[in-house]
């Protein structure tokens, strides 16, 4: 070997090692700083603002600089005023960097506090930034290492100034003693009180005796509903063991009868059923199959509580008559997946419970900014790169980046923000839901809520540029390249709408809803309904869009680029036609704006099969639901004060959730006037208590003939806080229960009541009834059925009054368990029967009769403190 190869050799090894050296000194450097967020307050010289402050302590002998790195982070989206030893950007979305100043130093030993003020006050532990990763940068700005923050902490919230939004928020501070007091209005009632059904049937007559099911009965079945009765076997043996026999055919001898009459309920057939148990058997009779499958569910929801308890044959119902049918025949829950997404488990798991409470549409959220969830034939990348999120170099790229904590790698461990559904797998879950009557409408969002559409097809567009296929690159692409608006949406994206000028845009849309279609021919169905979304088009978009303003040229009766989006939904829905849609939208795309900048119903779609969503009933236009419905829309009530699951439990700081309109609990869902909604609404999203009389006397009301077009209500699950299954669960259970009474049960008689204070009392009196319910016979339900769902069980109300400590619960039939000695309450603790001397530290949990707990919460005597514990929803 000549000397020359051998240096060159010697010098690549060194090069080599040097190399394999510096990543393992980044991993260290960023594994040897402990950060930690402090929202310091919400009460800030200028109101609607909070400040926060980032502690980096260093205590490794690497200092960090004021270059060569930036930290990422996702924080629910407010704009950043000011800051001080670094600078803070938004990026987009719900992104941020951190970057130092310059004369930035935090040497071996040191700490550097990084304080700055945004907008929007912030009260909840999830709102604090998540997802940390530090990006490390070389002499030309080249992206180094980018390295997960492992050693970070929020600091807890327990100030004023930390649990209330600011001067303007009228809510009481969240306490174990408020809690109290507020459940200081339950009373337990006997088990003859409770429902034994939920949601309520339109009839029911209690007999007397009861009919024992035991292995070797039969089940016999009408043609046509084996499904029904496979169902149900399946069902007692997964509860109890027991397994029957099933055979078609009327069975003159068979304990259980299946069979579908031409039946009437109310003047109803569709999903009408009669139940009658008698001591030797039971027959349920449907309007149709939908119907004999809500009669079984009526069945599986008689049986008593103690079957979830593990007891043994024979199983015993009650001797009933029911005469059932649904108050709205559509009964829906929405589920977005795109923010975080869900396993295919976690979404069967929902749709079987959905199935019990008697809900039968499903609003699937499978596409929007910030993931692409179902795998499109013939469009590879809306999932190559629409569904997976990771560290991006900028907001340009044609990938997602990070957002909801998601972190800077795709498909990490415990992040949810990679993922879809393959074909089959998506065609799995349309079967499943088919054999639980349940339809799954698929969502496509545009204009606006594009953006992981916008980004894959950006993807393609390079990739077949880069072959010299023009033509190929165009077909799909979603944008006008040339476009400068200027905008921002409510989740503060810059660049989440399409161009509705490009005929390429609504090609990408018929290719979409086409391959779905195939999807639905493959699970036996038809895809006769889809929603289009339209909603939160931000004020801003195609201002600046050079072929928006040549198609404006074209439309002397469009003068506001924003009435753009009527002209989209106009040509949109020309394609939809053909395809024989039901077009289901967000009531933003049947509105128009008028020429004193005003927002109005849009006759143009009247009668077309299209169907609004209404959510606004807080804001701007609390009235346009009824406004439409009269103006001749179907509409579909999903009014945000009731109906958003994701919106917080309360305003406790570790109970996780939104909160822009308010708090809403399995209360809020339950208490609703379909049609006189203002009754139920109560405050506003800051917690002023509305005078309902006053405030909304000029509101448009509801013709009485006008009725029949609210179609029914829906439940939504926005996903952004939402991380993974347990936590989708947390949020539905209970909240869900209330809603399906408020979706099925027959007009409750204090809807119909004029005088406020009298229907406030009568809402009282069955929201004890209601709540004792969910308590004493739901929640054992809830800790067996599909192997059990994780629900929440409220921490109880505390009260320390001299020297004695206090507690109650929220549902009565929770039991309350305490320790003295430090250890966690389990539910062979004490029993909490009577108030407790409080001669030292205290903790209390309430339990239900399967031993699920609530989270703990602690009363200290030296310092008066009372505060919850454990933030995760288990």
């Amino acid at each position: 070997m000549n000397k020359s190869i051998s240096s060159f050799l010697l010098l690549s090894i060194s090069i080599f090692f040097i190399a394999c050296q510096k990543e393992p000194s980044w991993q260290q450097t960023v594994d040897q700083l402990h950060l930690e967020w402090e929202l310091v307050s919400n009460f800030t010289e200028e109101e609607g603002q909070f400040d926060a402050r980032f502690i980096i302590e260093n205590s490794g002998y690497q200092p960090l600089e004021d270059e060569g790195w930036a930290l990422f982070f996702n924080m629910s989206p407010r704009m950043i005023v000011s800051s001080t030893e670094a600078e803070i950007t938004h990026i987009n979305g719900d992104w941020y960097q951190l970057t130092p100043r310059e004369g930035f130093y935090l040497g071996s030993g040191e700490q550097v506090e990084v304080a700055y003020t945004g907008i929007e006050g912030i009260i909840k532990e999830t709102d604090a930034p998540m997802g940390l990763y530090f990006v490390f940068y070389g002499q030309e700005e080249e992206e180094l290492a980018t390295i997960p923050v492992s050693n970070w902490e929020v600091r807890p919230f327990e100030r004023e100034e930390q649990l209330l939004r600011g001067t303007a928020d009228e809510e009481s501070p969240y306490s174990p003693a408020s809690q109290f007091e507020a459940n200081e209005k339950r009373a337990s009632v006997a088990a003859s009180e409770l429902s034994p059904i939920i949601p309520s049937p339109f009839f029911m007559e209690k007999g007397e005796g009861i009919f024992e099911i035991n292995s070797g009965m039969t089940i016999a079945y009408q043609e046509g509903l084996e499904n029904e009765a496979t169902y149900l076997n399946e069902k007692l043996e997964s509860l109890s063991g027991v397994n029957l026999m099933i055979e078609a055919g009327q069975g003159g001898d068979a304990e259980i009868l299946l069979s579908v009459a031409d039946i009437q309920v109310d003047g109803k057939q569709k999903e009408a059923y009669q139940l009658e148990v008698r001591e030797e058997g039971v027959v349920i009779t449907g309007g149709d199959a939908a119907g004999v499958f809500y009669g079984v569910q009526s069945l599986l929801a008689l049986l008593e509580p103690e079957i979830y308890l593990d007891k043994e044959l024979p199983l015993e119902v009650p001797v009933v008559r029911i005469d059932d049918a649904p108050r709205f025949g559509f009964r829906s829950l929405h589920m977005d997946v795109a923010r975080n997404f869900q396993t295919k488990e976690t979404i069967k798991k929902a749709l079987d419970m959905m199935a019990h409470y008697k809900l039968n549409h499903f609003l699937f959220y499978t596409t929007e900014d910030e993931g692409w969830r179902v795998e499109i034939p013939g469009l590879p990348e809306l999932t190559e790169v629409g569904g997976q999120r990771q560290h991006v170099k900028g907001m340009d790229e044609a990938a997602l980046h990070p957002g909801y904590g998601s972190g800077p790698k795709a498909y990490a461990a415990a992040s949810h923000g990679s993922g879809f559904y393959t074909r089959e797998e998506f065609i799995n879950l349309l079967e499943y839901a088919r054999d639980r009557h349940i339809t799954i409408i698929p969502e496509l969002n545009f204009p606006g809520h594009a953006r992981a559409a916008i980004k894959s097809m950006e993807a393609r567009y390079l990739k077949f540029m880069e072959e010299g296929n023009e033509a190929a690159a165009e077909e799909y692409r979603l944008i006008d390249p040339d476009d400068q608006s200027e905008y921002l949406s409510a989740q503060a994206y810059k660049d989440n709408v399409v161009s509705v000028a490009r005929e390429s845009t609504y090609r990408f849309y018929e290719k979409v809803v086409d391959e779905l279609a195939l999807m639905y021919q493959e699970a036996g169905l038809e895809l006769k309904k889809m929603h289009a979304g339209g909603d939160e088009v931000p004020e801003g978009s195609w201002t600046q869009s050079p072929m928006a303003d040549s198609l404006l040229k074209e439309l002397p009766d469009i003068t506001d680029p924003k009435n753009l989006q009527a002209y989209f939904f106009r040509e949109l829905m020309k394609r939809l036609e053909k395809r024989d849609l039901e077009v289901h939208v967000w009531e933003e795309m049947a509105l128009i704006k008028d020429e004193t900048g005003e927002y109005r119903p849009n006759p143009e779609f009247v009668g077309k099969k299209v169907i609004p969503y209404i959510w606004n009933n807080l804001f701007d236009y609390p009235d346009m639901g009824y406004q439409l419905a009269n103006e001749g829309y179907e509409v579909v009530l999903c009014n945000v004060s009731n109906f958003y699951f994701d919106l917080a439990y309360s305003n406790d700081p570790t109970e996780p959730g939104l909160y822009w309109a308010g708090f809403v609990d399995t209360k809020n869902a339950w208490t609703f006037a379909p049609y006189d909604w203002f009754k139920t609404t109560y405050t506003t999203n800051m917690g002023k208590k509305l005078d309902r009389e006053a405030e909304f006397k000029e509101m448009v009301r509801i013709n009485p003939e006008a009725r029949g077009n609210i179609l029914g209500l829906e439940a939504q699950l926005w996903g952004e806080t939402v991380k993974g299954g347990d936590m989708a669960e947390y949020y539905i259970f209970p909240k869900l229960l209330g809603f399906a009474e408020s979706a099925w049960a027959k007009e409750r008689e204090w809807e119909r009541e004029n005088d406020l204070e009298l229907m406030d009392r009568e809402i009282e009196k069955g929201w004890n009834r209601f709540s004792n319910t969910i308590a004493q016979r739901e929640y054992p339900k809830l800790a067996r059925w599909n192997g059990g769902y994780v629900y929440r069980i409220a921490p109880p109300g505390v009260k320390v009054e001299n020297d004695t400590l206090q507690a109650n619960v929220n549902f009565p039939g929770l039991e309350l368990r305490y320790t003295t000695d430090g250890s966690e309450p389990s539910p062979t603790s004490p029993k909490y029967e009577m108030p407790i001397p409080l001669e030292g530290e205290v903790k209390v949990r309430a339990f239900d009769k399967t031993g699920k707990g609530s989270r703990t919460v602690t009363v200290n005597p030296g310092t008066g403190r009372v505060s919850n514990d454990n933030l995760q929803p288990r």
